[in-house]
């Protein structure tokens, strides 16, 4: 009887195990299968409320165009670029991380075209903007429209990676201290202003156009001199001639300067004559690293002053 008992035993053993096996397996199958429902319900898309309505963009774009001044802010959000414009494949400070990106225009189509791009970024006065709608969803921004720090906010809102906007992250707690010792340093009342050669032509900055003009006047509140703010303060910038330039120099200057540009005027006596000049206050920077006012550019800019003013 124990004989006949044993081998009935085994066979029910095996079979309660086969079936505990099947519905493991059924159970592990149908957690497979929701967990790809679930990543097949993940979005593939988001709505970006741009300054022209919203724009149905990727949730994660991987294959980015910009043809416009953006290019450091998508450099420091970690998404991959494609195609950028001439102004950023120049730009020393980018040159490593450009390496292998394609310089485009607004004007070649074809070119992009052939990048497949799945983002593009441009300005609001991006020529083609139609056209390059068809290729992929674009999104344009008015340059000054709104402050460096919300347009920063604003190409994390588009990019989908708002919570790597870390608090401050560019508002720069390093900036305003840092200004506290620049004045200590060269007084509350010196005044900086901002020249830039481009072509043959001569520009004085106001607060908000980029060359570092953010950190100096914006972040550091340092002093701006009273013909500069009259002038440049509203449009952002103001064309002179070398002969003016003395009313629009303050006590220190940076000079964003470009070595391809007409820059005879350095030669002259009006320019040698200016108390900014003689007294070792000018302070040359490499235009095209200057242009940009993104997160790595005013990084680059904050250490350009902090090592220039104080000496660190």
């Amino acid at each position: 009887m124990k004989k006949a008992y044993f081998p009935l035993l085994l066979c029910l053993i095996l079979i309660l195990s086969a079936c505990g096996n099947k519905q493991a397996s059924e159970s592990s199958s149908g957690t497979a299968a929701g967990n790809a429902a679930a990543e097949d319900t993940k979005p593939q898309t988001i709505t970006y409320q741009s300054e022209n309505g919203p724009v149905e963009v990727p949730a994660n774009p991987k294959r980015v165009v910009v043809l416009s001044s953006f290019t450091g802010n998508v450099l420091s959000l970690g998404v991959n670029l494609v195609g950028v414009d001439s102004w950023s494949k120049t730009n020393p400070n980018f040159q490593d991380k450009l390496k292998d990106v394609q310089e485009v225009s607004d004007e070649n189509l074809e070119k992009i075209i052939e990048l497949n791009p799945d983002l593009i970024i441009g300005l609001s006065n991006t020529k083609n903007i139609d056209k390059l709608k068809q290729i992929a969803p674009t999104v344009t921004f008015t340059y000054g429209k709104v402050d460096y720090l919300t347009q920063h906010l604003e190409i994390g809102k588009l990019l989908n990676k708002e919570k790597r906007l870390k608090p401050g992250s560019i508002a720069s707690n390093n900036g305003r201290k840092s200004g506290e010792e620049i004045k200590a340093k060269i007084g509350e009342n010196a005044t900086v202003s901002v020249i830039e050669s481009f072509d043959k032509q001569l520009y004085v900055f106001g607060d908000n156009w980029a060359r570092g003009t953010e950190i100096l006047y914006q972040q550091m509140k340092l002093k701006m001199p009273e013909k500069v703010k009259a002038s440049a303060l509203k449009e952002g910038y103001y064309a002179l001639s070398p002969e003016v330039l003395p009313e629009f120099a303050g006590d220190y200057v940076i000079f964003s300067k470009n070595n391809d540009a007409d820059n005879s005027f350095e030669n002259t006596e009006t320019y040698k004559n200016i108390p900014a000049v003689k007294n070792n206050h000018v302070f040359v920077a490499d235009a095209k690293a200057f242009y940009f006012n993104d997160a790595l550019t005013l990084d680059y800019q904050l250490d350009f002053f902090i090592k220039h003013f104080l000496g660190k």
